[in-house]
């Protein structure tokens, strides 16, 4: 594991309460370089990978690790579910954009088994 991507996963997701702005082109920027691992910025507004898997029940367990995560973190990300196919995608609702804490539950979710 990276450096960059250790620092992200030691952290923890921090609540957001609304009254701060998504971040800015910049910090998404940077926080994306240290993310890598094939993660993108939809729209300046969310962050988005696609995981491929050979069939519906390897998915499927992948999806059950996401959310099993996502309520430890309590920052829960869409998951689309298909066969040998998930994608997460991830935003604050609270602010309609990015935060750290979002880049944080990405650099997570990389390091679940697949």
């Amino acid at each position: 594991m990276s450096d960059d991507l250790c620092d992200l996963t030691s952290r923890d997701c921090v609540p957001c309460r609304g009254g701060v702005p998504p971040l800015a082109a910049a910090e998404r920027a940077r926080l994306l370089g240290r993310l890598g691992h094939d993660w993108r910025v939809v729209d300046g507004h969310h962050l988005e990978k696609a995981f491929a898997f050979p069939d519906f029940a390897s998915a499927l367990a992948f999806t059950n690790r996401v959310g099993a995560l996502a309520e430890r973190e309590g920052h829960h990300p869409d998951i689309h579910l298909a066969w040998g196919a998930v994608r997460i995608t991830i935003w604050t609702h609270k602010i309609d954009g990015l935060t750290e804490s979002d880049f944080v539950l990405a650099a997570k979710t990389e390091q679940l088994p697949r």
